[in-house]
């Protein structure tokens, strides 16, 4: 997806669907010589509900903050990452797929044409 094709809505589910994904990230920690498993926190690090809370907000500034925030966390993400959330969201290259795929022939969700 091409970073000027991002709506304010297209961002906010994507927001959303990346904050998913950062949170079921789990790593192991040693807590009083117990070895715990705790939910990724990499999504609070970048600040993600904040922006989120932005792409959510009812005035148009706050909104167009929100996105402008978001398109420059989604240029600093992996490849992988960002592929994770695509197919999180059900979203797909129709250039990717192979001839016998059905959805081939159909057009992507909004925002993913290039």
């Amino acid at each position: 997806m091409d970073i000027q094709t991002f709506t304010i809505e297209t961002a906010l589910e994507t927001a959303l669907s990346l904050k998913k994904i950062l949170a079921s990230r789990t790593h192991r920690k040693k807590i009083l010589g117990q070895e715990v498993i705790v939910p990724g926190q990499l999504g609070e690090a970048l600040q993600l509900p904040r922006i989120i809370a932005r792409l959510q907000s009812r005035h148009q500034r706050q909104r167009d903050q929100g996105l402008e925030d978001f398109t420059a966390l989604w240029q600093t993400l992996s490849s992988t990452t960002r592929a994770n959330v695509f197919r999180a969201l059900g979203w797909y290259d129709p250039q990717d797929l192979d001839w016998e795929d059905k959805r081939s022939n159909r057009r992507p969700r909004p925002g993913l044409e290039d």
